[in-house]
């Protein structure tokens, strides 16, 4: 029923067409994003072709004879059009492990879209790698979420705090200086958990070349000089922070709670969801209480990213 063809770099157009229209896609798909580290993976995505029409798409890389959808991404799974049926996903599955099995895989890794980033119902895959594949949850991770329509009211210590930015004249500026931030960031990462950010500034900037509609920059700064920034991810219905952090002086003055405050309540009001990311330690297995309660008092709660894997 359907042919499944490897990506290559000549089918670079029509992958992002697709993207583009899917209704469980986000710019961290197209090939643009994807692509900025390659070096670091060996992509083996997958096109999925019904009656010669491009019918889904599956972002994919390989580690020896396993298959990872995605780990170079916060998320991966099936990519699918409005046009998809649940009956041709099971057999998309059926079909997808007797190819992967011709080319000598062995186990499937496979990390879906979270719920909040699709812009319609998109769990076909998740009922079809269940009674196909026998897919089992391999792990489990915690994000913290505000449905901005709720309007829940921020909790008296963010409150308190934003109204000290205010009194000390705290300016949030967007798409403000990535140079700037990316001290800031590199300085708390390093002394708190003796780590780095995930993309480097170079790469964050290139990124931001390429989407800059999609990558914002906000920044807070008391007399010119910075005290803290969020670099945002902006899709459909999300807002993502990417990266947070502040210094001594933007931790004590609001500043996060300043740029919340014009983010939410300024820039993007009519947005459905605010996403904070994860806050666990230890392979998913540790809450980081301390960082978890901090965005529960912006009115955040709980959504579940999910990694499945399953036996070829």
């Amino acid at each position: 029923m359907f042919e499944i063809r490897k990506y290559t770099a000549d089918k670079k157009e029509a992958w992002n067409k697709f993207v583009n229209k899917a209704k469980n896609s986000t710019f961290l798909f197209d090939r643009n994003y994807m692509d900025y580290h390659s070096d670091r993976f060996n992509d083996n995505s997958l096109m999925f072709y019904k009656k010669g029409r491009l019918y889904a798409l599956l972002p994919a890389h390989k580690i020896a004879n396993i298959l990872y959808s995605h780990f170079g991404l916060t998320y991966g799974g099936l990519i699918m059009d409005i046009h998809v049926t649940i009956s041709d996903t099971c057999i998309l599955f059926t079909e997808l492990n007797e190819y992967l099995r011709t080319v000598s895989f062995k186990k499937v890794i496979y990390r879906p879209i979270p719920w909040i980033y699709c812009k319609h119902a998109s769990e076909e895959d998740l009922y079809a790698i269940f009674w196909k594949c026998h897919a089992r949850l391999l792990t489990r991770n915690i994000g913290t979420t505000i449905f901005m329509n709720e309007h829940m009211k921020w909790r008296k210590d963010h409150v308190r705090r934003l109204k000290k930015a205010i009194l000390n004249g705290v300016e949030v500026v967007a798409d403000a200086s990535l140079d700037d931030f990316w001290k800031i960031l590199n300085a708390n990462l390093k002394q708190r958990f003796k780590a780095k950010p995930v993309h480097t500034l170079e790469e964050m900037k290139l990124l931001k070349t390429r989407f800059p509609n999609n990558i914002i920059q906000y920044n807070a700064y008391k007399d010119g000089n910075i005290i803290g920034g969020i670099t945002f991810y902006i899709t459909k219905n999300v807002i993502h922070g990417q990266y947070s952090s502040t210094n001594s002086i933007g931790k004590d003055l609001g500043a996060m709670e300043a740029i919340y405050d014009k983010v939410m309540y300024h820039d993007y009001p009519d947005y459905e969801y605010l996403d904070f990311g994860s806050s666990t330690e230890d392979n998913c297995s540790v809450i980081n209480e301390g960082l978890i309660s901090h965005k529960e008092g912006y009115g955040g709660r709980g959504v579940v990213y999910d990694t499945y894997e399953w036996e070829l």
